[in-house]
Formats: C-alpha cells, sequence, structure tokens
C-alpha cells in the first residue's frame, strides 16, 4: 500500500514538471510571440501540437491584393520581379502598406532605387496618390528636422537573386475615411492603380 501512494505521488510530481510524455510542460506559454531563431531551447520530451504551434506563431497576410510583373534595376542592369502588395491597412490616422518583391530573373536592385536621395538607402520615394481628391501622400518621418527619418524599410545591401524575395513596408498618414482606394506609386515599379484599403 505505501509503495502504491509513493508511485502515485511521484508521477503526480513528474506530471507536473512536464516530465511524462503524455503531459506537457509550462514552456509553451512563454514563448508566445517569439521567433523559432530567439525562443530557448524546449525540453526535449516536450512536443507541440499544430494547434499550439499557431497560437505561438500566427502565420502572416501573403495573400496579394495587387501585383505587377515590372523590370526593376539602374544603371543599365535590370532583373525582373514580380511586386505583390499585401496589405493596405488604415489604423487610427496611418495607414500602412507592405509588399513584397520577389526576383523571377536576374538580379533585382533594391538598394538604393526606392529613396527620396542619393544616399537614401529606403522605401521613402514610394507615395499613395488619392486621385479623387488630387492628394499625394509621402511616407511617414520620426520628426521634422533634417535627420528626421522615414517610418518604413531600409533596403541597404538589398540585391536579390532570381528566386529571392523581400517584404518591405511603409507608414503614410491616412487619406479621409470616404477613400477606399488609392493609388501606389513605387520608383522603378510604376503604379498600382485602386488598392483597396482595409
Amino acid at each position: 500500500m505505501r509503495k502504491t501512494i509513493a508511485l502515485a505521488v511521484a508521477a503526480a510530481a513528474l506530471t507536473g514538471c512536464g516530465m511524462l510524455p503524455a503531459q506537457q510542460g509550462g514552456s509553451g506559454e512563454e514563448q508566445t510571440g517569439q521567433t523559432s531563431e530567439t525562443a530557448p531551447p524546449a525540453h526535449p520530451i516536450e512536443q507541440t501540437t499544430p494547434a499550439e504551434q499557431q497560437q505561438t506563431a500566427p502565420p502572416q497576410e501573403t495573400k496579394a491584393i495587387a501585383s505587377r510583373e515590372t523590370k526593376v534595376g539602374s544603371a543599365g542592369q535590370y532583373g525582373k520581379a514580380r511586386v505583390d502588395i499585401t496589405s493596405l491597412k488604415r489604423q487610427g490616422r496611418t495607414i500602412s502598406l507592405n509588399w513584397t518583391v520577389t526576383a523571377t530573373d536576374g538580379k533585382v536592385n533594391l538598394h538604393n532605387g526606392m529613396g527620396s536621395g542619393t544616399l537614401d538607402y529606403t522605401v521613402s520615394a514610394v507615395s499613395l496618390i488619392d486621385p479623387v481628391n488630387a492628394k499625394r501622400y509621402r511616407v511617414a518621418r520620426n520628426g521634422t528636422g533634417e535627420d528626421a527619418t522615414c517610418v518604413c524599410s531600409g533596403t541597404q545591401g538589398q540585391f536579390l537573386e532570381s528566386g529571392d524575395a523581400t517584404t518591405l513596408y511603409a507608414v503614410f498618414a491616412a487619406p479621409p475615411p470616404d477613400v477606399t482606394k488609392i493609388n501606389v506609386e513605387m520608383p522603378m515599379m510604376g503604379v498600382f492603380t485602386d488598392v483597396p484599403i482595409s
């Protein structure tokens, strides 16, 4: 009888620590919001179900709401790319634009072709155009002085080989609430018309 009680107590202790294969430990919740590169190593016995993996790493939006094939490059060296706008989302007084550039043929140079100046290695020259109200929206900046940087992606060193992809973003002041579609102008990539705002 004492052996049975002792075994039951030991099993309960191991279950609470997550040591038994049929039970889960507590580390799954602690990893919420962390990427696989930064998350601490899991206990060797612990397993995570597909449902738990979805809770800790929700899938990113990848469905394109606007796309185009284009030649991208500078100095006479052009590669072909597919540009997919994946999100144009209103959030209060701002609007966030997300897009993916995928090289489809040759080398695509994003290093210095989307900024506002020669040494501007960002996407700060991307803009939104409201054709109804005849207004252009420039990328937001984190201040008003000369040192104010854009609220957008950097492109320094981005030379994509065929098959490579990169995801970029930019934040703008939001157009009036009655504007539900807008044009997106990207240097080297052209204009996307009537992109829906969500």
